[in-house]
């Protein structure tokens, strides 16, 4: 599942970063680094952008940016 795919409520553990250069630099930087827990938050209109909670930030990440990143959903 991609973190684009993510509805508001789902938590899961980022697994994979499908970018290269300046954009994986920037996204980690953020914390969204493989192993990471993460939670969608919030959905904008059209769902793009949408708030995660990362490491105890809210963070707003791009449909196109979370089309690229892998993540294994947690049930609880």
């Amino acid at each position: 599942m991609f973190l684009s795919d993510m509805q508001i409520g789902d938590k899961g553990i980022i697994k994979k970063l499908n970018v290269n250069g300046n954009i994986k630099r920037r996204l980690q930087d953020l914390g969204l680094i493989e192993g990471t827990y993460i939670e969608c938050i919030l959905k904008s209109p059209f769902s793009d952008p949408s708030a995660y909670l990362i490491r105890g930030a809210l963070i707003a990440i791009r449909k196109e940016d979370g089309k690229n990143i892998e993540v294994e959903l947690i049930c609880e």
